[in-house]
């Protein structure tokens, strides 16, 4: 790791088999790999054309991905693909010898349950990669159980452990604001934030850090601490879905599984989210894919109850009943509390921790 004040005087690029920039600026070798040797600048009068460079293409392929696997948040997409011309924009520079210093690429995803963030965030990943800006398009997730210890002594340990494995990549914290608790001023998730503050800044060349969580609790994390807030510049927000998109999103699910909803499974299935979308705890997206599981558990009790040969047809296609089977259906569980309604349909509630 880089000593406390060392900053580098241009942006570090890693490419696997190219030079890659050091703490230094200058070239570091990377294990397994020859020996770095000087990138040639490009003359003043040269023109670099972005499109013919084999690693625009390859940003442009997790570009491609991220608008085809997930529905709606054009705000994301937007701000991903912003973030992506950016570090386009300063790789071409440094090709012409331009100083350019590393833009600080830590980031805040912010957003309910199931709004795709872990999503975006292995995207950005490989967006970071291909750019040369991380070692790997590696992402360790953790939340507050894989950091704070749970005595003195016991928490920098866990917090340097995994800053270490998510090194070169990328340290997605889910649930970032559990790590401070106003009302406890010894709790061992200050010291967390405090590692975090010194890595962030003296590891930037080499770790991406990503800040995920509810936007109401992630805006009240970063107010109590401004130190850690002045780091993030990338706050992203990931809207809710519209009933129409997580119909779009079952509609993917279920065909990436080699299924298909005949034409009353999807009308009943867009009903289904109606109901359920006016109850409690609805995690979008993950919502949608639970559904669709418990959809598929009564299928495979259809077809077993109808004891006789099956086709490909019969193994592919969800019907209305498979859908309507749901208790989410039943007036009488509308009206019950969460508690009261079954197994089948219940949201796991938040963790307290």
């Amino acid at each position: 790791m880089s000593s406390p004040g060392q900053r580098p005087p241009g942006f570090g690029f890693y490419r696997p088999g190219q030079p890659s920039a050091g703490p230094a600026g200058g070239a570091a070798a990377v294990e397994g790999e020859p020996a770095n040797q000087e990138q040639q600048v490009l003359p003043e009068g040269a023109e670099l054309d972005l499109d013919a460079d084999g690693v625009s293409a390859q940003v442009e392929q997790s570009l491609a991905s991220v608008e085809t696997d997930l529905v709606g948040l054009a705000g994301v997409k937007r701000r991903v693909r912003e973030i992506a011309a950016l570090l386009l924009v300063d790789r071409a520079r440094l090709q012409f010898g331009l100083e350019t210093s590393r833009p600080t690429l830590h980031m805040s995803f912010t957003g309910g349950p199931g709004t795709g963030k872990t999503t975006v965030a292995l995207r950005m990943a490989e967006i970071l990669h291909a750019l040369g800006c991380i070692r790997t398009p590696r992402v360790h997730t953790v939340t507050r159980d894989d950091l704070v210890g749970q005595y003195i002594g016991h928490t920098a340990p866990k917090t340097k452990e995994a800053i270490a494995r998510a090194a070169g990549g990328v340290l997605f914290i889910d649930e970032a604001y559990y790590l401070h608790r106003a009302d406890n001023e010894r709790d061992y998730g200050q010291e967390v934030i405090e590692i975090l503050l010194a890595e962030m800044e003296n590891e930037r060349a080499s770790l991406v850090v990503i800040f995920a969580g509810y936007p109401d609790r992630m805006r009240t994390f970063f107010s109590a601490n401004p130190g850690l807030s002045s780091r993030v510049p990338h706050h992203i927000g990931f809207e809710d879905y519209s009933h129409e998109e997580l119909v779009q999103i079952a509609e993917k699910m279920v065909a990436r599984e080699n299924f298909r909803f005949d034409a009353a499974a999807r009308r009943a299935f867009a009903e289904y989210l109606t109901h359920r979308m006016a109850q409690p705890r609805f995690s979008n997206g993950r919502s949608v894919r639970n559904a669709i599981e418990r959809t598929r558990l009564r299928q495979a009790r259809r077809l077993v109850e109808l004891h006789r040969p099956l086709t490909r047809d019969d193994l592919i296609t969800l019907t209305a009943d498979d859908v309507y089977g749901s208790s989410v259906f039943d007036a009488a569980t509308e009206d019950r509390t969460v508690g009261d309604r079954t197994a089948e349909d219940r949201e796991p509630a938040p963790q307290v921790r």
